[in-house]
């Protein structure tokens, strides 16, 4: 070994250090005075590094891409398939008439079909060119997976009915009592 630190010196006899470890500092040391560290990556190491990111990152985001996609296409299916098993028969001669996308639409219902239509208790769908009544709990379960298939939906308005009780209480102090109306 060549003539080392004096404090290194003291260390190996104290125990302090081991010979090897002792001899490794020395090496580095050697190196780093020699200016032998390691050699700087060339510009077109850094252009290559910096395009295979650039093209990871890419590729990270069509692949989120596609999986939202497919995503949305499995929640589509699975509402089209609610749709197909929950329907409710349509019978009738009624014309029951509705807008959708500005445009007016008709289905034909009978008049119990008609009531629970007008009272929320089922909902019109859409699904591709055809139009089917749902209930309530199904068009809920369609309108979670793909809220653009519901094109009529009545009893939706909770915000129009808790400011109509709001109204009906203001105006209920105003009623007349029953032994004066004639």
């Amino acid at each position: 070994m060549a003539k080392g630190n004096p404090l290194q010196e003291q260390l190996l006899k104290a125990g302090l250090v081991k010979k090897s470890k002792l001899a490794e500092v020395a090496r580095e040391q050697n190196k780093a005075r020699h200016g032998k560290g390691p050699v700087a990556p060339s510009e077109s190491q850094r252009d290559a590094e910096r395009a295979r990111s650039e093209k990871a990152e890419r590729d990270r985001a069509l692949d989120a891409e596609r999986k939202a996609q497919a995503r949305t296409a499995e929640l589509r299916a699975q509402a089209r398939q609610i749709v197909a098993d929950r329907k409710v028969p349509r019978a009738g001669e009624i014309e029951y008439r509705f807008t959708v996308d500005g445009a007016i639409r008709t289905v034909l219902v009978n008049d119990d079909l008609k009531k629970k239509l007008v009272a929320g208790a089922l909902v019109i769908a859409r699904v591709d060119d055809r139009y089917e009544l749902l209930p309530r709990v199904a068009a809920d379960k369609v309108r979670e997976r793909d809220a653009s298939m519901i094109v009529l939906d009545h009893g939706q308005g909770t915000e129009a009915a808790a400011s109509t009780s709001e109204d009906d209480d203001y105006y209920a102090q105003f009623k007349v009592p029953d032994d004066l109306m004639w």
